[in-house]
C-alpha cells in the first residue's frame, strides 16, 4: 500500500527542497512511488495522495487521515505501507504502532531498492554505509518485512541470517570500517583517473533522473550492451567504454546511477567515490526524459545533486543537455526538435536512444564542446624520424599533414595538457598557431 503525502503550499519550510516538490503534480509523484515500489517487486494493493496543510510532529498526518488509512489497512491487510515522504523515527514508529503494519518511507524504500540492485563490491559497500547510517537513529533490527514476498538481496540477506547488530556501538564499527574500504574505493579510482589524465582521454559523464534513458542511450553511442531496463534504478554501478569521433578523437563515456527527487543524504555521502567520476569529468551530458510531464522539476532535482556535489551551471564545467525518449512525441513535434539540432546546434540535443534518431547530431555537439578549448600547433619531423611520426599520431590529432623533401609538417589540434606532453617531447619542434593561421595554411 502506497501512501503519497501531498504537501500543500506553505506547509514546509520554504527551502529549495521544499520548493522543488511544491512544483511537482502530485498524482506524477504518487505514480513514481509506485513505480518505486514496484522496481523491486512489491504489489500494489492501494496507492492514494493525502493532502497534509500542517505537518503533524507525532505522525505527520492529522488524526483523521490516520484512521482513515487504518480502516483501510483492516479491509486491504497489506503487509506493509509505504509513506512517499520522509518520516521521523518517532513518525515510523506512532504509525506502526497505530496501523499496526510496517511502515516504510521514502529514503527506506530508496535504500531498500539500492540494496537490491547492488552488484559489485562497491556498490554493496556504499548500500550498506547508506543503510547503517539511517537505521542509526532508528529501531535497529534486520527488514524481514518483505522477505515474505521475495527473498533476500544485498547486505540484509535472506531468512534465517544473522540480523543486524542492535547494539550501536557495534554499527558504528561496522560505519568506521566500511568508511575505510570505501576510501580505498577513492583512492584506486583517483589512481584510475590520473592514469586516464596520462594518455588522456577526455571522459564524458551521462547523469540524469532515474529511467532517463542514459543506459540505452550510453548502448547506442558506445554499441556496448549494458543491461537498460524500463525500470527506476536499473543502474547503480559506473561503466566505462571508449567511443571514437568524427574527427579521430577518442572519448570516454560513463554511465552512472540515477538521480530522484529528495534523493536520500546517506546514498549522496555513501556514493560520493562513484559521483567523483561526474566532478571530474570534460563535458556532463544532462539526459532528460523529453515527455515527461514532469520534466522540468527532474532537471531541478539533478541539478540540485549536482549542486550538492560541487558542480554548478556557472562553474565553467560544461553540462549539455540531451532530451531523450523522443520516440515517444507526435511525429510533427519529432520531426521539429531533430530540425532544431541542426538549426541551433548550440541548445539541448534531442535524440532517441532507442531508435537511434539525433545520434550523429549528439556525437557532433560533442565534437564541438570538447574542440573549444583546444590548441592548435604545428610539428616539424625528419622524415627519418618515425618513432615521433608515431607518437605524434598517437597522442595527438593530426588535422593536416604535409610531405616535403626536407621533412614532414603536421598541424595538430590537442588540449592543454597534450600540448604541454608534446612540448616536452620534440622541444623546439612545435610551434603553437592561431586557428585563423591554420584556415589560411589549410586553404593554401
Amino acid at each position: 500500500m502506497v501512501v503519497h503525502a501531498a504537501f500543500k503550499l506553505g506547509s514546509i519550510k520554504s527551502n529549495s527542497v521544499g520548493a522543488r516538490v511544491n512544483m511537482r503534480d502530485h498524482s506524477a509523484r504518487l505514480d513514481e512511488a509506485v513505480a518505486l515500489s514496484t522496481a523491486i517487486h512489491l504489489k500494489i494493493v492501494q496507492a492514494m495522495i493525502v493532502p497534509i496543510s500542517k505537518p503533524v510532529p507525532a505522525t505527520l498526518m492529522g488524526s483523521g487521515k490516520v484512521k482513515e488509512i487504518k480502516n483501510l489497512i483492516k479491509q486491504l491487510s497489506p503487509e506493509l505501507v509505504i509513506v512517499n515522504a520522509a518520516l521521523s523515527p518517532v513518525q515510523q514508529r506512532n504509525l506502526e504502532r497505530l496501523w499496526q503494519v510496517k511502515v516504510l518511507d521514502r529514503t527506506a524504500l530508496i535504500l531498500e531498492i539500492f540494496g537490491e540492485r547492488a552488484a559489485t563490491r562497491e556498490g554493496c559497500l556504499q548500500v550498506e554505509l547508506a543503510h547503517l547510517t539511517y537505521q542509526r537513529s532508528r529501531l535497529v533490527r534486520s527488514w524481514t518485512h518483505l522477505e515474505r514476498q521475495r527473498g533476500g538481496f544485498g547486505f540484509l540477506g535472506g531468512p534465517g541470517e544473522t540480523q543486524i547488530e542492535t547494539d550501536r556501538r557495534l554499527i558504528n564499527e561496522r560505519i568506521a570500517r566500511l568508511r575505510k574500504e570505501l576510501e580505498d574505493v577513492k583512492r584506486t579510482r583517483g589512481l584510475h583517473r590520473k592514469a586516464r589524465k596520462r594518455v588522456p582521454f577526455p571522459v564524458i559523464a551521462l547523469v540524469g533522473y532515474t529511467n532517463a534513458g542514459k543506459s540505452t542511450l550510453f548502448n547506442m553511442v558506445t554499441n556496448a550492451e549494458v543491461g537498460a531496463q524500463d525500470l527506476l534504478f536499473a543502474t547503480l554501478d559506473p561503466t566505462m567504454r571508449s567511443v571514437i569521433l568524427s574527427n579521430g578523437r577518442k572519448v570516454i563515456l560513463s554511465d552512472t546511477v540515477g538521480f530522484v527527487s529528495d534523493l536520500p543524504i546517506q546514498l549522496v555521502a555513501a556514493f560520493r567515490a562513484t559521483l567523483e567520476e561526474v566532478i571530474e569529468a570534460n563535458v556532463i551530458l544532462h539526459i532528460r526524459d523529453a515527455g515527461h510531464k514532469d520534466s522540468e522539476p527532474q532537471k531541478a532535482d539533478v541539478l540540485q545533486v549536482l549542486n550538492e556535489l560541487g558542480v554548478q551551471e556557472d562553474s565553467g564545467q560544461p553540462i549539455m543537455e540531451v532530451l531523450n525518449k523522443i520516440d515517444l512525441l507526435d511525429s510533427g513535434i519529432r520531426e521539429a526538435m531533430l530540425a532544431r539540432n541542426k538549426a541551433k546546434p548550440e541548445g539541448a540535443i534531442a535524440v532517441s536512444a532507442l531508435s537511434g534518431a539525433g545520434k550523429e547530431d549528439l556525437l557532433a555537439a560533442l565534437q564541438r564542446y570538447l574542440d573549444m578549448n583546444d590548441q592548435l600547433f604545428s610539428l616539424n619531423l625528419k622524415l627519418e624520424d618515425g618513432a615521433g611520426l608515431a607518437w605524434a599520431y598517437a597522442n595527438g590529432r593530426v588535422v593536416k599533414r604535409t610531405d616535403h623533401e626536407s621533412g614532414i609538417k603536421l598541424f595538430i589540434s590537442a588540449d592543454d595538457l597534450t600540448v604541454k606532453k608534446f612540448q616536452i617531447y620534440f622541444s623546439d619542434e612545435l610551434q603553437l598557431i592561431h586557428e585563423n593561421q591554420m584556415h589560411t595554411r589549410q586553404s593554401s
